[in-house]
């Protein structure tokens, strides 16, 4: 039988080899706006792809189902005593495979199939996971929503407050995944735990302000903090379980065996590089930096006539309302792509129009500010979003745009050394 490990990627699998080197030309060509993107750095690529991906590892350091752990026990400990260091976490589990398999053995670990759970509506900035109907968290639970006011598109934390004490839940979850304002994790575990309600805040979009003091930090005040890594933390696809010590024993049972099966160790060791390089002064630099951008953008924006949800932003993300100029999210998403910036449709808060359409776009900063670009980057990247959206149906005006975006990039490369002669994107 002839042995085929020693082939390159190109060799073996052509077609998927051509397809990782069009995603890298697109992603070193394009402008990534999307709030929950980002790019990693080549070592977390590294530890990524390493030869980790082979190892069965069920169970956790020190206490495992399988032989031959000893290098993974070393690669899971490092990786949780520096997210612990990050956040000052009493507990970490860093096994989960996603933000969502987080948030579900925490669900599991507070609740019980059935019971009450306060949750911030997807449509006001919340997240699938916090109780949408569709969702397990939906499916599982009881779940009363609670939003953002309609005068200035803030939490209304006197509803939440109200709410908690009608319906007194087992569990509030606070967090967001479009909401472009300081969320007041303090506020809302007083909430919570005057009705009797353990609290999770779901930091998945922010935990790099978090972590470097950007942003006020949940740890000290709710019972379970969980995150995704790949977002402002600028690690791979994965998640992340933070909680108070009394829950550590019922939240690793819960995740492991509960919902998981071994762990992914090469996204483990991954996950520990970029908490390492989280750790670093240059990280809280770059958070400042993702701040000044996104704010910059968003006034840009404004400035060329777009409302702006809230009126702008305190972190990495905002929302333009793109409707109120009568065309449509999925319409703006779709003209700003055949210009090669991508940003996703949203829904904005009290939408009228359905999910798959939207009246929205959500814009962030992240992927931009890690490949170096600064405030005059990002009013020129105004320029060029306006453009697009005021003429959505003109391909002229969406080739010059696609033109300067692509002159643009050029001076900020990306991975420029792995692009080894893939296809040009189309013009």
């Amino acid at each position: 039988m002839q042995n085929n490990h020693s082939r390159s990627l190109a060799e073996a699998d052509p077609e998927i080899y051509a397809a990782i080197q069009n995603e890298t030309r697109r992603q070193n060509e394009g402008l990534e706006l999307i709030a929950s993107e980002n790019f990693v750095s080549e070592a977390v690529l590294e530890a990524a792809g390493s030869v980790f991906t082979n190892k069965y590892a069920e169970g956790y350091p020190g206490k495992r189902y399988y032989g031959g752990c000893e290098f993974t026990d070393v690669v899971e400990s490092l990786a949780i005593q520096r997210a612990k260091d990050l956040f000052s976490a009493e507990h970490v589990n860093v096994q989960p495979h996603s933000g969502s398999q987080a948030n579900m053995a925490v669900y599991l670990t507070a609740c019980q199939h059935g019971d009450t759970v306060l949750g911030m509506d997807l449509s006001h900035g919340g997240h699938l996971t916090h109780g949408h109907p569709l969702n397990f968290s939906g499916k599982s639970y009881k779940v009363v929503a609670y939003g953002v006011r309609r005068e200035d598109e803030t939490i209304d934390y006197e509803q939440m407050e109200r709410l908690a004490n009608e319906h007194k839940p087992k569990l509030v979850v606070c967090g967001a995944s479009a909401y472009s304002r300081v969320i007041d994790f303090e506020r809302i575990a007083a909430i919570a735990h005057s009705v009797g309600a353990l609290v999770m805040a779901d930091i998945a979009h922010i935990a790099g302000m978090v972590a470097t003091g950007l942003h006020p930090s949940p740890v000290p005040h709710c019972d379970f903090v969980t995150t995704t890594t790949h977002k402002t933390l600028r690690g791979p696809r994965a998640g992340l379980i933070m909680c108070k010590e009394q829950f550590a024993k019922d939240l690793d049972r819960n995740l492991f065996p509960g919902i998981q099966g071994g762990p992914l160790v090469h996204i483990i060791a991954a996950k520990a590089v970029s908490f390492k390089e989280a750790l670093q002064p240059e990280f809280k630099t770059y958070q400042q930096q993702i701040l000044k951008n996104a704010k910059a953008l968003a006034e840009a924006i404004g400035d060329a006539g777009f409302r702006i949800v809230s009126g702008g932003t305190d972190n990495h993300v905002f929302l333009v309302d793109v409707f109120s100029k009568g065309i449509t999210g999925r319409e703006a998403e779709k003209a700003l792509e055949a210009a090669i910036i991508t940003v996703n449709k949203n829904a904005i808060p009290f939408d009228t129009n359905p999910p798959m359409k939207a009246s929205g776009v959500r814009i962030g900063a992240p992927a931009v500010t890690t490949r170096g670009m600064g405030e005059a980057e990002m009013k020129q990247i105004a320029r060029m979003i306006a453009d697009v959206l005021q003429a959505p149906e003109d391909d002229s005006v969406r080739q010059r745009v696609k033109t300067q975006v692509k002159e643009l990039t050029a001076r900020f490369p990306l991975y420029a050394n792995r692009l080894q002669g893939a296809t040009a994107s189309a013009d």
